[in-house]
């Protein structure tokens, strides 16, 4: 697989990910949702730059959660410009055709989100009791470095009641799926299952 196509492969993410988060910033307030079907929903939430709807407090506790979050946005900035090389590499290279596509994946993924984390506090409004304004006339809901990630995909496949036996979760209700997520994070899972499942065939050598 060639570096063009896999430039056009970002692209199409980066544009599938990017109107979808855009779309659902436009037109959903804050916790929002519209069920699709039982077992799928339109659920607008937004994240400190965590994958799968995870919080940076969910982790960090010692340092405040604007610190954690720049932290956080360099250090991927930083991975992605390593991916990205990666990415360059192996197609100069000519690997496995799965290891670029995995790779182009990951890093379209990642880009998609440091998209989020980084702008969209200065080009978008808050969302909270309201609809966001793309390119308000006022200021944005943050400074740069300190957009929040938009998620708006959620699988409520089903409910149970563990049982009190379970250790830690005895008694609580269960929901499968419960993270909130969004093609970015799609992306980037789905590049690194290629990795694990099909390893032998994305790292073979000649």
């Amino acid at each position: 697989m060639s570096l063009k196509k896999s430039i056009i492969l970002i692209i199409i993410i980066l544009l599938i990910d990017q109107i979808s988060k855009i779309y659902i910033k436009t037109h959903f307030a804050l916790n929002e949702s519209v069920e699709v079907f039982s077992w799928f929903k339109i659920y607008f939430i937004e994240n400190d730059g965590m994958a799968w709807g995870t919080k940076i407090s969910d982790f960090v506790s010692f340092i405040s959660d604007r610190t954690a979050k720049v932290a956080l946005t360099i250090f991927r900035i930083v991975a992605i410009i390593g991916i990205g090389y990666w990415l360059y590499d192996v197609t100069k290279k000519q690997s496995s055709k799965i290891l670029i596509i995995a790779i182009t994946l990951i890093f379209s993924g990642a880009l998609g989100n440091i998209i989020d984390s980084v702008f969209y506090g200065v080009l978008f409004d808050h969302s909270f009791n309201q609809v966001a304004t793309f390119l308000p006339a006022t200021s944005g809901y943050d400074s740069l470095l300190h957009g929040r990630v938009v998620d708006m995909l959620y699988f409520p496949l089903f409910e149970i009641d563990l049982p009190q036996w379970l250790p830690f979760y005895g008694g609580k209700r269960f929901n499968f799926f419960e993270p909130v997520f969004n093609v970015a994070d799609m992306a980037i899972s789905t590049g690194f299952i290629m990795l694990i499942v099909f390893n032998k065939k994305a790292f073979a050598k000649k």
